[in-house]
């Protein structure tokens, strides 16, 4: 398992970066525009943690805009940690043995989310290429929220 990021929600992205660029000095190492799912996302370095060829050494913070408004409260705008594994389906059937619940199962082969139990959303993201889908996963629906 690898630690990849953590990912805050924000509702200004100039005052966001702003603040996390200009004033905390981090640097700006990608951004994605997603418009069917009308969302910005920005991953952030710490400027130590970026080479002098931009590849990033560290785990980063990643900023999230989501176009339409929404009221933050109850600590929604922190998302989630992520981690990168070697095996999607492994993993999710070593945590549901453990009696963990899959909120968002990998149907995709790619992503899942589970919450630790203080409720903390933790996405897992396959090493590599998507696996192909497949069952329970393909056709297992998502429980509660993450």
């Amino acid at each position: 398992m690898r630690y990849l990021h953590t990912m805050v929600r924000v509702t200004d992205v100039e005052a966001s970066l702003d603040f996390y660029c200009g004033t905390l000095g981090m640097r700006e190492v990608r951004r994605i525009d997603n418009e069917s799912g009308r969302f910005t996302l920005i991953f952030l370095a710490a400027s130590e943690d970026v080479e002098a060829g931009e590849s990033v050494r560290a785990p980063l913070v990643e900023l999230t805009h989501n176009w339409d408004p929404e009221d933050y409260d109850g600590g929604r705008n922190f998302g989630h940690l992520a981690y990168e594994v070697d095996d999607i389906y492994e993993t999710c059937q070593r945590l549901m043995d453990a009696g963990v619940t899959i909120n968002r199962p990998p149907r995709d082969g790619r992503m899942a989310f589970v919450r630790s139990p203080d409720n903390i959303s933790i996405e897992l993201l396959q090493k590599g290429d998507a696996k192909p889908s497949a069952e329970p996963w393909a056709s297992m629906q998502n429980t509660g929220v993450w």
